[in-house]
């Protein structure tokens, strides 16, 4: 064999070798709401295994995306799978499996120094982010007239996010449906960093990132749907209390990718060790019997979502664990 040729098998072996390390990862992306659970059992896992495992942050519309044209072996996501995101799925050949991983208290906040906050309601909630508020509710007073005459500015997630998708949902009463004059990002860090500067800011987010900022961040107290003051903590998402607020989080795993060991120890891992760090990053886990559910779900071959493509709000842990998958 003369060199010529021995370099081009070298580069050709290289370039294998490079595939199957490759192939190696486990890729994962969507929700930054979900990305804290998701990095903690990566980081976990990846000590314990050497596998590799990569999370990224694109939102969980930006994560569906990527997913349904198989992209990803995982998506996390802060909303079940919609209709359009089914659709796109089933056109690339992409079947998936759904399983909840915690709830989150979704957690609307102002500036820490912000004096003069009280709980709100839903309809002042609604009154605030409605589409129709756009360039009009522009002060604090214009929601209620104990607040002073302030400017109001407001921080949130993108469009991409499924926390805005569950938080118009909940409040305006349509996913999607929003005012557009305010500071967005899929990053929730950016959200923290505005309403940390600005003492006249209101936002919301996933509840790890006020928890990790308490310093900067205040939390309000809502009002919930039988007209208790409850404020958002693990023992009113457990209770069933803060409501409507509180929802399920998710991973969604491809019925391929899950044919690769790496991925099948991963969401073994994810489902029998998650529980102590979904609670170290401030997330409340859900029974033990809700994840052994999940075990029989993969095992069983159950595919699809509980949800039928649509958003839904107020849902309890035994009223989602109930729900029976369909494609």
């Amino acid at each position: 064999m003369n060199k010529l040729s021995r370099i081009t098998l070298g580069l050709l072996s290289a370039g294998l070798l490079a595939s199957n390390v490759q192939a190696e990862i486990i890729k994962i992306d969507g929700s930054s709401t979900v990305y804290p659970v998701t990095e903690a059992v990566a980081e976990e896992f990846q000590i314990t295994t050497k596998e590799k495992v990569t999370v990224g942050v694109s939102g969980t519309g930006g994560g569906f995306k990527k997913f349904c044209r198989g992209e990803t072996d995982i998506s996390n996501a802060s909303r079940p799978i919609l209709k359009k995101e089914m659709e796109l799925c089933a056109q690339n050949g992409i079947k998936f499996y759904e399983l909840p991983v915690a709830f989150d208290a979704l957690t609307v906040v102002v500036n820490k120094n912000n004096n003069f906050i009280k709980p709100l309601t839903v309809n002042h909630l609604k009154k605030v982010w409605e589409p129709a508020a756009q360039g009009k509710v522009k002060t604090w007073n214009q929601i209620s007239s104990s607040f002073p005459n302030a400017p109001l500015k407001l921080y949130g997630p993108g469009a991409d996010s499924g926390t805005f998708d569950y938080f118009t949902e909940a409040v305006v009463g349509k996913a999607k449906s929003s005012r557009g004059d305010y500071t967005a990002s899929e990053d929730d860090h950016v959200i923290v960093q505005g309403l940390s500067r600005d003492k006249n800011g209101l936002g919301y987010l996933g509840y790890a990132y006020y928890i990790e900022n308490k310093s900067k961040l205040k939390a309000v107290p809502v009002v919930n749907n039988k007209g208790k003051i409850v404020a958002p903590n693990e023992a009113n998402v457990l209770n069933g209390s803060y409501n409507p607020l509180s929802r399920p989080i998710f991973i969604y795993v491809s019925q391929s990718a899950l044919k690769k060991p790496e991925v099948q120890k991963f969401v073994d891992f994810y489902m029998k060790k998650s529980a102590p760090l979904i609670k170290e990053v401030k997330y409340v886990p859900l029974p033990a019997k809700a994840y052994s559910h999940n075990i029989e779900v993969l095992k069983k071959g159950k595919l699809g979502t509980v949800f039928g493509g649509e958003a839904q709000v107020g849902l309890t842990i035994e009223e989602l664990m109930k729900r029976e998958a369909k494609l």
